[in-house]
């Protein structure tokens, strides 16, 4: 809708101007100092969270799995075998006890042990990334649940005020203060507000669903009183380049180069045979006559029809792209870690200035918009306008806290701050 900017008009935008601007606070930075971890009551109740969702006992069973099976290749390969033979041929009786067992001595059994350590160790960080991730979802959900409650509200405190406003618009047109255009104007208004009301109902729900799928409640025990306090998050630090080898995706992915590197090296190893000594010992009887019988076998495959050569051509394969995958990962990690220390300077500034801000006091603007409209200073147009742009300020400073606390939680995942940040360093 366009509103005609008549002389008064002007007076009324340079007059709510300037009240603004005379109540703006030039002080920067915050006030308290930063703790190193988040408020006790969060890190609680996301630790709670954590440990009874299924992705936690998901990763616990996959970690139990990974250390099973560097135990087995930890295992010696062969075990020995037992031969028990008899043979029989006219009056001649032969009765053999033998046992045979295969020998590692290539090294097979220590480049399976060395290689599966290394799935351990991609395992181990694997399980860091699920706990991160999880407790960045669980911080955004919590803080968008926050926002949607604090903006329903604001929503409330709108649509009471546009009810107060189309009730005193109706009895001054009935008294001829105002003009039937006038009086529509402000129903409208109402009934505007009222739909933007259940558009805000509904944007809590779902963030309530969403908070719900990494198990936050809105009844969470010790939250039900805890304001988002952006406060408590950490100031941005730039140094620090060398971080990127203490995140989890990072150490992912060289867990796996060298995981793919050990795996060539198995590969190299299973090309040569290993030999297969036996021993064994029993009788022979012929007629009446016993004596005793001894044998030695040794017995080496004979890797002709296959050397097992294409399986090191396609461990060295596997071992190229996993190593040129590390530095993929090291570039997105560095742009991302920059993108994330951009926005939360600059969301962390233009909070700052909001909060320093007088000018955002919408109670104390709404009250002086009624008054000058009952007064007769200000139009209907005039004052629908005003209080419209003072509702939506007190709307956007609900919605930039919360993407302070986005861009805040993505700056501390990004730098690999989060979980010292939340206490969660040293915990599965």
């Amino acid at each position: 809708m366009v509103f005609p900017c008549t002389p008064r008009r002007r007076f009324v935008v340079r007059l709510a101007l300037a009240i603004v601007a005379a109540n703006v606070s030039f002080t920067p930075a915050f006030a308290q100092e930063h703790p190193a971890t988040a408020p006790l009551e969060l890190r609680q109740a996301l630790r709670a969270a954590w440990q009874q969702h299924p992705t936690y006992r998901t990763i616990e069973a996959q970690l139990t799995a990974a250390t099973a099976r560097r135990d087995a290749a930890a295992q010696p390969l062969y075990n020995p075998q037992l031969d028990l033979s008899y043979d029989k041929a006219g009056t001649e009786r032969t009765r053999t006890t033998g046992m045979s067992l295969t020998l590692d001595i290539h090294g097979k059994r220590g480049a399976r042990r060395s290689a599966a350590d290394a799935q351990v160790e991609a395992a181990t960080a694997e399980a860091r990334v699920r706990r991160r991730d999880f407790a960045r979802q669980w911080i955004s959900g919590w803080s968008d649940v926050q926002t949607t409650v604090a903006r329903t509200r604001i929503g409330e405190h709108r649509l009471a005020v546009m009810q107060r406003f189309s009730e005193l618009a109706q009895k001054q047109f009935a008294v001829g203060d105002i003009s039937g255009l006038e009086r529509d104007l402000a129903l409208l208004a109402r009934d505007e507000a009222q739909a933007q009301q259940s558009t805000l109902i509904i944007e809590q729900a779902e963030a309530r669903a969403r908070f719900a799928t990494v198990g936050g409640t809105a009844d969470t025990p010790g939250l039900a009183g805890l304001a988002r306090a952006a406060d408590s998050l950490p100031p941005v630090i730039t140094a620090g380049g060398d971080r990127i080898e203490r995140l989890p995706d990072w150490q992912v992915a060289q867990a796996v180069a060298q995981a793919a590197e050990r795996e060539v090296a198995v590969a190299r190893r299973n090309r040569f045979a290993d030999p297969t000594l036996g021993l064994r010992g029993g009788q022979k009887a012929i007629g009446n006559l016993t004596d005793n019988v001894i044998g030695v076998s040794v017995s080496i495959p004979l890797y002709v029809r296959n050397s097992y050569r294409a399986e090191v051509v396609a461990a060295q394969a596997e071992s190229d792209a996993a190593s040129s995958n590390v530095q993929r990962v090291r570039l997105e990690l560095e742009a991302d870690r920059n993108r994330a220390i951009a926005s939360y300077t600059a969301t962390q500034a233009a909070w700052r200035q909001w909060r320093n801000s007088r000018g955002t006091d919408t109670d104390r603007r709404t009250a002086l918009l009624e008054r000058m409209w009952r007064e007769g200073e200000l139009s209907t147009v005039d004052y629908l306008q005003q209080l419209k742009q003072t509702l939506d300020t007190q709307l956007a400073g609900a919605e930039l806290e919360a993407r302070l606390w986005r861009t805040g939680t993505d700056y501390l995942a990004a730098t690999g701050q989060l979980e010292a940040w939340l206490g969660l360093e040293g915990t599965r």
